[in-house]
C-alpha cells in the first residue's frame, strides 16, 4: 500500500532522524486502526536521497511480520529506486532487534546487491522513539555476512582472494630478489673501485668469476 507524505513532511532523507520524523506520523495515523500489529515499510529513494515512495509492505501480528524480499524490492525496481530504507514498528515499545529482524535484514542486503539497490538502513520504531541498525553498527556487520550469499559467489570470492594473495606474494618475492641483486651489484662495483680482483670478489660473494664478469658487463 502506497503511503502519501503529508504537506509538512520532508522530501529528502539526510539521516535517520528524518526517517523517524516521517514514519512516526505514519505510525500514529495507522495506529488508529491496527495499533497492536507490526507494520513493515520501505522508503525508496534516488541517489540524491529524494523520496520516490513509501510503501507498506506487510502487516503482521503483535509479535512478528513476515517479509518476502522480492515484495520489498518490487516497487523499487518499478520506480527506479537505487537506495531503500526498511522500517518496522514494535508495538511493545521495546526497540531491541530480534533474531528475525537481523535475519531479514541480512537477506534484504544480499537481494539488494543482486538488484544493485542498496539497503541503507533498517529502523525499528515506536510512537515515541527509534533505533537505527546503521547507528548501532549492525548494518556494518551484516554487510560482511555470507549467510545468504550464493555458494558459487563465496567460492568465486575465495578464488579471487587466493589469486590476489598469490600475485602479491610473487610481486614481493620479485621485489626482494631485485633488491638483493641491486645490493650485490653495488657491492661488486664498490670492490672493483678498490682494485679488488675478480677472483677475490667471487670468493667474497660466493659466486663464480664468470658471474662477477657478467655483472660488470651488464652495468
Amino acid at each position: 500500500m502506497d503511503i502519501k507524505l503529508g504537506k509538512n513532511d520532508k522530501r529528502y532523507i539526510e539521516g535517520s532522524d528524518d526517517v523517524f520524523s516521517i514514519m512516526q506520523r505514519v505510525l500514529l495515523r495507522e495506529n488508529k486502526i491496527d495499533k497492536e500489529k507490526e507494520h513493515f515499510w520501505i522508503i525508496g529513494m534516488n541517489e540524491a536521497g529524494y523520496i520516490l515512495y513509501i510503501e507498506l509492505i506487510a502487516l503482521g501480528s503483535v509479535k512478528a511480520v513476515n517479509i518476502e524480499p522480492m515484495n520489498v524490492y518490487r516497487v523499487a525496481v518499478m520506480k527506479n529506486a537505487t537506495r531503500v530504507i526498511a522500517i518496522h514498528n514494535h508495538p511493545s515499545g521495546r526497540l531491541v532487534p530480534s533474531k528475525a529482524d537481523l535475519d531479514i535484514t541480512d537477506r534484504l542486503i544480499q537481494v539488494g546487491r543482486i538488484l544493485n539497490i542498496a539497503l541503507v538502513d533498517h529502523l525499528i520504531i515506536s510512537t515515541e522513539a527509534y533505533e537505527s541498525f546503521r547507528s548501532m553498527g549492525i548494518m556494518d556487520d551484516l554487510e560482511k555476512s555470507l549467510t545468504y550469499v550464493p555458494t558459487y559467489q563465496v567460492v568465486e570470492q575465495i578464488r579471487k582472494e587466493e589469486k590476489k594473495i598469490a600475485r602479491d606474494s610473487m610481486k614481493a618475492t620479485k621485489d626482494m630478489l631485485k633488491a638483493e641483486r641491486a645490493q650485490k651489484e653495488a657491492l661488486i662495483h664498490a670492490l672493483l673501485e678498490k682494485n679488488v680482483s675478480i677472483e677475490a670478489i667471487a670468493k667474497i660473494m660466493q659466486i663464480t668469476p664468470k658471474a662477477v664478469e657478467k655483472t660488470i658487463r651488464e652495468k
